[in-house]
């Protein structure tokens, strides 16, 4: 059996990313470029944590890296209206291409790497995870208790009702983005200084996407999407189980469980759930 605390450890990453972009999409944006931000994060929070031996810095470095990329994401998807999974994509590979050059030029072509320093547990408990679970419970109230949430759902399902009632749709979109960017961040510097200690190139494997299925399968609440995201960190943690117990198990299927698993969510669930009305469509204020 997988216990407790070790089941939220691997759900958090996925988790994080997801619960950011389940505020994203309820405020009508969709960020395709969730991926690549974890992947800047991990990289990034491991490089800085490596070179200030401060675990809790690397932490900050991905949330810096996952706002930067949500602001330029915003420039082009909000500002200038262009196509938001051709600006994501865009980022997805800009941050793979990045990060793997850096990686290779620091640290080789065999990518070895000393540890780098890890989030600090407390009596065994993780200051990420205790994170994930008290903004899960703030998300949920904020968007359906709050009149900035009541907003924040307006850009998503009817933006000229927003900006009749005197709200900025695009103020209230990139607030969405950077909150994606910020918690992707975040995601993935755990990913590297929570679970791996390390970095790998492509280390986060398409999670992003992972994160942005979860979405869909928690039918844009906070809860239910956190709760989807328990699937995943159960399938991940399974190979780990496995190799332990030396269970016959083939590895690359144990590997695929989380992607077969998003993939039969799109399928199964996503079919017939009503997204926000207004997601993904651009919004100009005079159009």
């Amino acid at each position: 059996m997988i216990d407790v605390a070790s089941l939220l450890i691997y759900t958090t990453p996925v988790a994080l990313a997801a619960l950011g972009e389940t505020i994203d999409e309820k405020a009508g944006s969709l960020n395709i470029g969730l991926e690549g931000t974890m992947l800047a994060g991990a990289f990034f929070g491991m490089a800085t944590s490596g070179a200030t031996g401060s675990a809790w810095l690397g932490l900050g470095a991905g949330i810096g890296v996952g706002l930067i990329l949500s602001l330029i994401q915003a420039l082009f998807t909000i500002r200038l209206a262009i196509d938001q999974v051709v600006v994501g994509t865009a980022l997805n590979l800009l941050a793979l291409g990045l990060t793997g050059t850096i990686f290779r030029a620091r640290y080789g072509e065999s990518g070895q790497l000393l540890s780098v320093p890890q989030v600090p547990r407390f009596a065994g408990i993780d200051p990420v995870v205790v994170a994930l679970l008290v903004l899960t419970v703030l998300a949920t109230w904020m968007l359906a208790r709050t009149r900035f949430g009541l907003a924040l759902r307006a850009a998503g399902e009817m933006p000229k009702a927003a900006e009749a009632a005197g709200f900025s749709v695009a103020r209230l979109r990139t607030i969405g983005l950077l909150v994606s960017g910020a918690l992707g961040g975040l995601a993935g510097a755990y990913l590297s200084l929570g679970i791996a200690g390390s970095f790998a190139e492509n280390m986060t494997v398409g999670r992003g996407f992972v994160a942005i299925a979860m979405v869909t399968f928690g039918r844009w609440n906070p809860l239910g999407v956190v709760g989807a995201s328990l699937l995943v960190g159960y399938a991940e943690s399974l190979q780990f189980l496995f190799q332990s117990r030396g269970i016959a198990v083939p590895h690359q299927l144990l590997i695929a469980l989380p992607y077969l698993l998003a993939l039969g969510v799109l399928v199964g669930v996503g079919r017939g759930t009503a997204s926000p009305a207004a997601l993904a469509i651009p919004f100009r204020r005079n159009g």
